[in-house]
This record gives structure tokens, sequence and C-alpha cells, in this order.
């Protein structure tokens, strides 16, 4: 298996054990798809991910909240600094929450602290989440790189084990069957799956007969943990719509064109209400 390295000297196809803002920043001169890019391409169109690529989005309280979560399970990432006051709305204290974040750090209520801890304590708990998750059995948030076709990929893995098995650990407001359904549908995760597994392959990082496992933990007590992988059926859908996206990243590159919707002349219902009618 392929080695981290400190930092992307000079971009070569690897595994970079890089600081979180500098994968963000796409360090590969021209631009690279993330799996990230990969889902809006395919969710939105060429117009709002080029887009979303020139204007990166504020971080919101919720993905703030999972990434913080993130540094206490994965024992890696920003600090967690307490802001001890009830409400942020006063002129000291929104000061103090912006030095914060300019540290790259995150600041937290005092009980959003403590939810955080008491998830973390209830993942550890789970013994397929322990075992998955365990101090010393892989590397967390490192950054993979490659070439594929002539378009160049990149992801952050939360968790490469030793064994060659990819982790990825998410919060989620229900973990139950139905919901999880709908959630890996809605962001894509499918496709995550299948973009993680193609870059761990192609940098020879994971073992293909191990799937990548997701951890999800529920946010709300008692912070029920379910750990799972993608059907079949899943993966496949996963693979096609990268392959949707990368074709379509190639073009648009290639011509520096980055149409918007497809011209819609005629607008029919959704198809449930025309069953209705049928």
């Amino acid at each position: 298996m392929t080695s981290a390295v400190e930092a992307p000297v000079e971009i070569e196809p690897g595994l970079y054990d890089i600081d979180a803002e500098v994968y963000h920043s796409d360090p590969i001169p021209g631009g690279s798809l993330s799996s990230t890019g990969a889902r809006k391409l395919v969710k939105d169109c060429p117009a709002k991910f080029k887009h979303w690529l020139e204007n990166p989005e504020l971080p919101k309280k919720e993905l703030e909240f999972g990434s913080a979560w993130h540094s206490i399970v994965l024992e890696d990432g920003p600090e967690l600094v307490l802001v001890d006051a009830d409400k942020w709305n006063t002129n000291a204290v929104k000061a103090e929450v912006a030095a914060i974040r300019a540290e790259g750090n995150i600041p937290l209520k005092r009980h959003e602290l403590q939810q955080i801890h008491d998830m973390a304590d209830a993942l550890r708990r789970d013994p397929e989440a322990s075992r998955l998750l365990e101090p010393g059995s892989g590397a967390a948030e490192q950054s993979a790189f490659w070439e594929d076709g002539g378009v160049w990929r990149r992801s952050r893995f939360d968790f490469l084990r030793g064994d060659g098995q990819l982790v990825d650990c998410k919060s989620a407001r229900s973990c139950r069957r139905e919901d999880l359904e709908k959630a890996f549908w809605e962001h894509g995760y499918a496709q995550q799956q299948d973009f993680y597994e193609a870059g761990g392959v192609a940098l020879d990082l994971i073992d293909p007969e191990l799937p990548m496992k997701f951890v999800l933990q529920e946010k709300e007590p008692p912070y029920l943990v379910v750990v799972t992988t993608c059907d079949p059926m899943a993966r496949a859908i996963g693979r096609h719509l990268n392959q949707v996206a990368l074709n379509t990243y190639a073009i648009c590159r290639a011509n520096d064109e980055w149409p918007g919707y497809l011209p819609t002349p005629l607008m029919a219902l959704p198809a449930w209400v025309e069953r209705q009618y049928a």
C-alpha cells in the first residue's frame, strides 16, 4: 500500500497527509473533480457547478457541528473551543467566535460540546464501529489525488484502515432504514462510495474485496449507531452517475462552456399525479 507524504510539493498521483484547507483549495493545477463536485454535476447542471467552484460556500452551522463530531470520533481535526455563553448575539461574543474560526478551530456552546462527547462515547460502545475506528488501526483525514482518462480526481478519506478498508463517518437525523435509504439517495452516498473506492483502487490503497463502510450516528439520545455499505444495485447506480459526471466535467472543461438547464418547451406534472388521472 502507498504511504502518505506530508505535502504535495509537486503533485503526482498518491496519498497526501495535508490540511483540509489545502485539500479543499484544490492544489491540482487546472483543477480536479471531487466526489462532492461530481454529485453536484449530476444533481444540478454545469453552470451551477461552475458557480459553486468560483464562490465557495460559507460553513453552515450543521456542517460545523459535523466537523466537530469528526474531530472527536477520528481524533484528528480542528480544536473544539468552548464559548461559555448561552447567546452569541453580543459584540464581544461575536468577536470571540470569529477569532476562533479565523484560527481554523470550531467554537461550540457548552451543551453542543457535551453532546458531541456523549455521541462519541456512544459510538465507542458499538462493537463494529469501535473496531473499524480503533485508534492505531489506520490513518484519518487522508487526501488522495489520481488521474483518470485525462481528468484529475481527488478524495479526502475519513479513515483509511491498515487492512485496506475505507470508513466514512456521518451524523444523521435518523438511522431508521427507510430514512437512511432516502438520505443515501438525496446526499449521493452511493456515488461517494464508488468515487472513493475508485481512488483507493487506482492508487493501490485498498483491498477491493473490502467495500467502504459507512458509520452513521443519530444526533439525538441515545445516539444510535448503524454500520452499513451500499448494496450491489446502489453501487452500480453510483458508478453510472460518476461516469456521467466525469464525462460532463471533461467536455465542459475542454470547451470552457458550462451550460445551464436543458430547454423545457413543455412542462409535465409529476409522474405520481399523472398516475392518479391515468
